[in-house]
């Protein structure tokens, strides 16, 4: 990437512990930029470390203190047995929560991670590439949640004046047995999304102009066969480009089963 073309920017990344957010917190700061972090677990390299539920309303006020830009990963990642116990409660309340805070912290650019998953079936059958103009066609109750936090980011924008990205994602494995998966399929492969890259598009997402004011853009490492997300607007609006394509970046997730 080139030099900043900005000046550094506060950022409270949320999920800042976990695979992606790990990667876009290092390179955050290698790019000048001050990062919060929020997470239940520690997070490394932020230079200030909230512990916290994102329903933890006093932590996310002393969180949001000086931050201009948020980027809101965390979220229960996939779709679960119980979506009333194990999903609603981070996908949806959490979202409110986080974005009410940042409302009133007066943050001037949200990045919310959504998923793929929201043009699932489409996905199966083409056409593709799939551009953020297409109906949604949600594969189950995770990528509702997505499309809720699409329309409420939206919102945002036209309510509050806010700039916001939204980032529907490809497939960052957290685990060795999700990268086993992606392995045995073409299809997944085309929608694998490395660290280094999410890394790349959650920095150019901070620093691209605030002429932006709404955006929904995809983000997916080089596909191998066939494209299957329109990546073109991603690198129009904010200069990103993968650089990465399957299986680069999977080491990252295949040293914790050597570890274990």
């Amino acid at each position: 990437m080139s030099p900043v073309a900005c000046p550094p920017k506060t950022v409270l990344v949320t999920g800042s512990a976990g695979r992606i957010g790990q990667a876009v917190v290092a390179a955050l700061v290698r790019r000048g930029h001050r990062v919060h972090g929020l997470d239940r677990h520690p997070s490394p390299h932020v230079h200030a470390d909230f512990v916290a539920d994102l329903c933890d309303g006093p932590t996310l006020t002393t969180a949001f203190k000086g931050v201009d830009t948020l980027i809101h990963l965390a979220a229960t990642p996939d779709d679960v047995d119980d979506p009333v116990r194990d999903l609603f409660p981070a996908n949806i309340t959490g979202l409110y929560h986080v974005l009410e805070a940042a409302r009133v912290a007066g943050v001037t650019r949200l990045v919310l991670a959504s998923s793929g998953q929201v043009n699932w079936h489409q996905n199966l059958s083409g056409p593709w590439p799939i551009g953020a103009d297409a109906p949604v066609t949600p594969r189950s109750w995770y990528a509702a949640t997505k499309m809720f936090l699409e329309s409420i980011g939206s919102s945002f924008a036209a309510e509050h004046g806010m700039r916001v990205i939204l980032a529907r994602l490809g497939w960052c494995p957290r685990t060795a047995g999700q990268v086993d998966e992606i392995a045995q399929s073409a299809f997944y492969q085309d929608l694998y999304l490395s660290p280094a890259d999410a890394a790349r598009f959650f920095t150019c997402a901070v620093e691209a102009p605030l002429s932006i004011p709404c955006a929904t853009l995809y983000a997916t490492s080089r596909p191998i066969t066939q494209a299957r997300f329109d990546l073109a607007p991603a690198q129009a609006l904010i200069g990103y480009q993968s650089a990465e394509q399957w299986p680069e970046g999977t080491e990252v997730v295949l040293a914790s089963r050597h570890a274990g």
